[in-house]
Parts: structure tokens; sequence; C-alpha cells
């Protein structure tokens, strides 16, 4: 599919994407509101600036698993959004408060390098035996862990594994922090998990400021309607018995000028301390125009015969709607604002909670929120001057709520993990303790849940020619107690561990493919317990090369070995699974005969390319050449072969959602639906015609594993939750769902006006078109 001069044009990655992130940063440098949003974007904006700097001089090749000169592919880099590394290693930058404290406790030099030696020493050693056995340290970056395992391998007699630890260590002695910083709790072991923790929740809590809206009420009430009152009950001494205002003489009546002269003084002090509330200045406004018309009185000059008529107009009509000042009415009325200004803001609860977290470890979640989220306490309202029994209001609450501490399918049930990708950053929580059951001894395995909870959140790198990511078995402090590890029992542990887990996601998020950050962790799983289980990342089409690993062939392989035999999926997506599984058999026999591993799988990208151009027919600008959109075109045959993971998790992991296949079935429609609505109206809407063909195939996949009766009922009712959604969804989905039921009849999906529901098209997708006879 792809030409030489293709090849060559994708064999580095393009500058110009840099180059687009650079002027976006430097755009909201400039340009957003929010200063702290501004400080960040000029971050991102150096950050970025160091990217193309780099390219430019040929000391990062962007595309390659060993993106910076000089640094070996284990040292974790900084990367930035796309997978592009900025030459900076994350675990490098200026010497943290916890290495200047170790620093100064040594008597080294403020230097890494020093620090490194002492830390080799009898005494640096010691204090690294003493934070091994506590457990009460935090790894951020995996090198955090280095030492610590050259401490252990020490310890325990493995001299000579420490030694040559030590060796490949020293050259980034100087530039890489190899000890963790401690911590005021050991490392969480248990299977409850979190989404965010305590130091989260109060860093958006501490961000809360005050409502200007809210603030601007409160002074309205609190400041300038009882300054109104007492204007206006200054001007109602001026009235005579017949009930006219008049501009009283000064001799007669002193007094009256010198409590009005202090009504001004007030009121230029209120102007001066409050700024939040404005409307005392607009000139309409009936306080305006009575202290408009008292600061003439007062200095002599008195109001014309035009602005005593206002004045006369301005006092009538606020006895007229809320009564003279004094009066039940009035009364009544200032009294319950009064009960609504004391109301404490939102900023002043969100300060109270914030004092409540103070006293958690930041570093975990929240085992119980409910305690922190109680009212106002008596104790609490005589240190702050909150009202006791203040409620806390929600939007405090959530962030508490958000760090929850619990199983994994509380935090689902919850609505606290929103999405699959949601999930894969929460994952890694609970992989890290079965994957570290490999070590029988204890110390070490708690170093090692540390150490693979900081590797998770390692990013991605943009990577070319079919190069893999860094695997955790690559880092050098890894292999070195690789001879530690103990299949028994850990690969029973991964067993129940990835079935709990491919079992969640299935079930929570039915129509979402797996993301590939949970595609890597469940691959850690499958591993080590030995299934057979090939699990395959979403490829990115932008670069894709226009091949296949072998291990795309293995997925297909365990799909012909589940759906094979005249399946749904098989039928409606024109599969010959027994062709797939013997192509699969002759690779795996050919690759026998080699001394070196096959890296590619040319059977299944032929067939992938094969595939995706039979259904491409008819496209009016069909290409050979290369194209994102025809990229995308293969790619998805390949996801549509392989099902993206769902056979493995069926047929070899042995996953079994309780709601049950046609239940999972029917709330994948129901995403379809729900997506194919936002395509009216959309501008540029194939992305989400791409999600909802996602969601469809799952959808597919679903149907054919449900028994006959049960899928035929799922079958009819599709056609009926259309109808529940706006005219438009269902007059576009007909197509798609007139041939759905052609395949079940027996025929093909392209048969008469059915249309088989892919994501990807090369010349514009029909789903976008505006659907025949519908006028909405």
């Amino acid at each position: 599919m792809n030409s030489d001069a293709d090849q060559q044009h994708l064999a580095q990655a393009d500058p110009a994407y840099a180059s687009g992130q650079l002027a976006r940063a430097l755009r909201t440098a400039l340009t957003h509101d929010d200063p702290d949003t501004r400080r960040r974007a000029g971050d991102r904006g150096r950050s970025w600036r160091a990217v193309l700097a780099g390219m430019a001089e040929g000391v990062l090749a962007i595309g390659s698993r060993t993106p910076v000169a000089g640094l070996p592919a284990w040292v974790t880099p900084e990367v930035l959004r796309g997978g592009f590394a900025t030459g900076e290693p994350a675990a490098a930058g200026p010497l943290t408060e916890y290495e200047k404290e170790a620093a100064r406790d040594a008597g080294v030099p403020y230097e890494r390098q020093a620090l490194f030696a002492y830390w080799l020493s009898a005494d640096g050693l010691g204090r690294l035996y003493a934070l091994l056995d506590s457990g009460r340290y935090e790894v951020t970056v995996p090198e955090e862990a280095a030492l610590l395992t050259v401490a252990w391998l020490a310890r325990t007699g493995r001299t000579g594994a420490a030694a040559a630890l030590v060796a490949e260590l020293a050259p980034f002695a100087g530039r890489l922090r190899f000890t963790p910083r401690p911590a005021g709790r050991p490392v969480p072991g248990a299977d409850a998990v979190h989404r965010a923790t305590v130091a989260d929740a109060g860093e958006t809590l501490a961000r809360r400021r005050p409502s200007k809206a809210v603030e601007t009420q409160r002074e309205a009430l609190t400041v300038w309607q009882p300054f109104a009152d007492a204007l206006l009950t200054h001007w109602l001494e001026t009235v005579d018995d017949e009930g006219t205002l008049r501009i009283p003489e000064r001799a007669a009546h002193a007094d009256w000028y010198e409590r009005g002269s202090a009504l001004l003084g007030r009121y230029h002090e209120l102007a001066r301390r409050h700024t939040y509330c404005t409307k005392h200045l607009d000139p309409r406004q009936n306080l305006t125009i009575l202290r408009g018309a008292l600061e003439k009185t007062v200095h002599g000059r008195g109001p014309d015969p035009r602005r005593l008529g206002l004045l006369r107009h301005a006092v009538t009509a606020m006895v007229r709607r809320r009564g003279r000042p004094g009066s039940a009415r009035h009364t009544a009325l200032r009294r319950e604002q009064a009960a609504q200004a004391a109301l404490p803001s939102h900023h002043a609860l969100a300060q109270l909670v914030l004092r409540r977290l103070s006293g958690l470890e930041r570093t975990v979640g929240v085992a119980d929120p409910r305690p922190l989220l109680v009212p106002v306490t008596e104790a609490e309202a005589r240190e702050t001057g909150l009202p006791a029994g203040a409620v806390i209001p929600a939007g405090v609450r959530r962030p508490v709520e958000g760090a929850l501490s619990a199983s994994l399918e509380t935090l689902v049930e919850r609505g606290l993990v929103p999405s699959a990708e949601v999930l894969a950053e929460i994952v890694p929580q609970l992989v890290a303790v079965t994957a570290a059951q490999a070590y029988p001894e204890g110390v070490l395995r708690t170093l090692a849940v540390a150490h693979h909870r900081a590797f998770a959140g390692r990013r991605s790198l943009l990577l070319l020619n079919l190069q893999q990511q860094v695997r955790i078995e690559e880092l050098p402090w890894v292999r070195a107690v690789a001879g530690q590890r103990t299949e028994a029992g850990a690969d029973g542990d991964a067993v129940v561990a990835l079935r709990r887990l491919g079992e969640l996601a299935v079930q929570a998020f039915p129509a979402t493919i797996l993301p590939n950050p949970l595609v890597r962790e469940l691959s850690v799983l499958a591993r080590q317990a030995d299934l057979g289980a090939p699990l395959v990342e979403e490829l990115a089409n932008d670069i894709f090369m226009g091949a296949f690993s072998p291990k795309f062939l293995a997925s297909a392989r365990v799909a012909a070995e589940l759906l094979g035999g005249g399946s749904l999926y098989e039928r409606y997506y024109r599969i010959d699974y027994a062709a797939v599984r013997n192509l699969a058999i002759a690779e795996v026999a050919e690759a026998l005969t080699r001394k070196d591993r096959p890296r590619t799988s040319p059977g299944f990208g032929k067939l992938c390319r094969e595939r995706a151009e039979a259904f491409s027919a008819g496209s009016r600008s069909r290409s050979s050449g290369w194209s994102v959109a025809g990229n995308g075109t293969v790619i998805e045959q390949a996801q549509i072969l392989t099902t993206h993971n769902l056979a493995t998790l069926v047929h070899r992991v042995g996953i079994a959602p309780s709601p049950g296949w046609a239940d999972l079935a029917r709330r994948s429609f129901v995403t379809v639906c729900r997506l194919t609505g936002r395509v009216h109206g959309q501008v540029f809407p194939l992305a989400t015609i791409k999600d909802a063909a996602y969601a469809w195939r799952q959808m597919i996949f679903q149907l054919s594993l449900c028994a006959a009766r049960e899928r035929a009922a799922t079958l009819a009712w599709l056609s009926e939750e259309a109808a529940r959604h706006p005219g438009h969804v269902g007059a576009r989905l007909a197509p798609a769902l007139t041939g759905l039921r052609q395949v079940a009849e027996g025929g093909h999906a392209d048969d008469g006006t059915g249309r088989m529901f892919l994501g990807w098209a090369v010349d514009g997708h029909w789903l976008q078109r505006e659907p025949e006879g519908y006028r909405g």
C-alpha cells in the first residue's frame, strides 16, 4: 500500500507537529485570562522549543525508543503530547528538597555525584537498609528504585549483581536521582485503589476562589441595602404632614445637616472598602439619587426642581416597594435577606474542608470521606465564624469524594471511573500488587509494588518501524533481581487479576475499545499468567508503516477459534476465519525454520490491505498512495480480524461479564445512537463516526456470544431503541440496521439498501450525509 517514498517520509517524525504545538502554547501563554494557565502554557512552550532545537541539532531522534543521544532506553524521558521526548530525563533537574536534606545530613556537597558515592558507603547503605525495611518511601519515577535495589542485593550477599548494577548506573550518577523520597506511611499494598489523592483533593479546594457574582450579591445585601435604608430614613424626616418632601432650612435643622454629612462620609468609606457591587455608581439607581441630592443639600446648593422631583419619586418608590424602614413588612424582608447573606460562601467552606484534610496522609486516597464532609460543627463555628450546621455544598464535596479509596468495582459503581481511559489510570495500583507477588521476599516485594506504580506512569514515546515501548523487564535494577522471581502461586494470582480487570473493563464500558495504557497493564498480567493471551494495542494511523507485528495474527487466530464456524460476527464482517487460522499456522511453522525472530507478519498485513481495498470499492478517490484515512481503513480491518482483544479476553482469559452479553450489546447500541446523534450538525464528524462504528463492532461481537433466542430478541429491540432517539438518528442508522438484519437472515450487510458500518472511509462516510427523506 505504501510506496518507497512514503516509507521514507514516515521514517522520522515530522517537526511540523511540534511547531504546531509550540504555536498553540505560545498563543495560550499570551492571551489566556487565567495567570496559572498562562504560566503552564509558557512552560509547555519552552519544552516544545527544546524539542524543535533537539531535532534540528540531531540530538533528538523522535520515533526511536532511544530518542535522546547518549541516554540508554531504560532512562525515563520527559515526554510531551504526541510522544515527543524533550531531551530531558524525568529523573533529572535540580536537587529535590529530600536530596538536599540527605546531602546536608551526610556532610557532602549538594551534588548528585557526591550523593551517589555517599549512598554506597557503609553509612549510606545503612540508611538505605532502614528505608527498605520501613517501606516508607515514594517512588515517583522508576530510577528512584535503583539504589534501593543495590542495597537489597548487597545486604543479601549478592555483591556481584550489586556491583554490576552500580557500574551501569554510575555514568549517569551526576545527572539522575536514584533514591526515592521518604514518606510518612508504608507503600500501599491493599486491594483499595483511588483515582485522586488527598493532596489532589486539597489542591483542587485550594484553587477555589470566591465567586465574584456571589460576593457582589452578598455585598449588596449586607452593605449597600442597609446604607440605602439609612439614606431613606434620613430623607423621610423631611416629609411634612401633607406627605410632601421638602428641603429643610439649615438654621432650623442643623442636626439633620450634621447627620447627613456623616452619612456622606460613611458612603465614601464604604465605597473605598467594598468594590464588588457598583450599582451605587449608577445614576439611575434610587440610592444614587438620594445620595446625590444629599450631597448638594449638605453643600448648600440644593437640588434643582427636576432633581427634587426625582428625589421625591425615588423616596415614594422605595417606600411603596418595601415599606418604611422599621415597618413590619420592611423588617421581615431585611431579615430574610440577612439570612441569605449570612450563608457561608463555597470558598469559606472549601477552606474548612481543606483544614480537615490537613491531618491526613497526602499521598493516598480517602478511606471514608463522610467525616470530612459533615456540616460545620459548633467548635468549627467558634474557630472560623462560619454558622454551625452549615452544609458542605456539592461543589466542595466532589473533590473529596473523588479521592475515595475503595475497591475498583466500588469506584466504578459510584461513577468515579467515567471512562476506560480513567480506568487505565487506576489499574496500575492493582497490577503492581499482583505482579509483585512473584517476589517471595517481603521487602523486595514492597519495592516492586512501588516501582511498578512509578513505571506505569512512564509516558509512551512516539515509535516508528514497529519498535516496542520499553518494558519493565528491561530496566537494569529489575534485571538484577529477575532471578528472585518465582511463579509459585503468582501465575494464579495473575490469572485472577487479569480476569477480574478484563471483566470490569468490558462490563463497565462495553462500547469502548480497551485504551492502550490499559492494554499494557493487562499484558503484564497476561505474561505473568502465561495463558498465551496476545493483547494488541490500537495503532496510530498517522505514523502507521503498513506492517503488523506477529502478535496481531496470533490474536486473530484466537478470534478464529472463538468465532469461526459461521458466527454472526464472522458473517457480518465477511471473514474467512478458517483461512486466518491456516495463515497463522503457516507463519508459525515458517518462523520455526528461521534463526531470527520475525518482526512482522507479512500475511496478516496483506490480508488487512486486501480487505481494506475490497470494502473501499466504489470510493471515488481510492488511492494506492499513503494517507491517514487509507491507513485508518487498514488498521480498522486489523481490529475487526482480532476483535481488538475481546476474543482473547473471552477465549483465553475466560471473562464472563455478569450482566450477560445481551445487556452489553444493548448498552453498546445506546452508545451508537448517542454518538450518531452528535453527527447531526457537526462540521467535522468523522471522529464521532469512527467511535460510533467501533461501538457498533463491539455490539456485533457481543451479539455473537448470545444464545439464539436472546440474540433474536435483542436484534428486534434495536429498531425500537433507535426510534426513541431524534428522527435523524434512526434515519442515519437505517442502512446499518438493514444490513445487520440481512446478515441475521443469511444475507450480506451490503445487499440492497443495507450498509456495513465501518468507521473509516477514504472519500467521506455515508453516515455523515443528510438522510434521504428526513426533514429535521
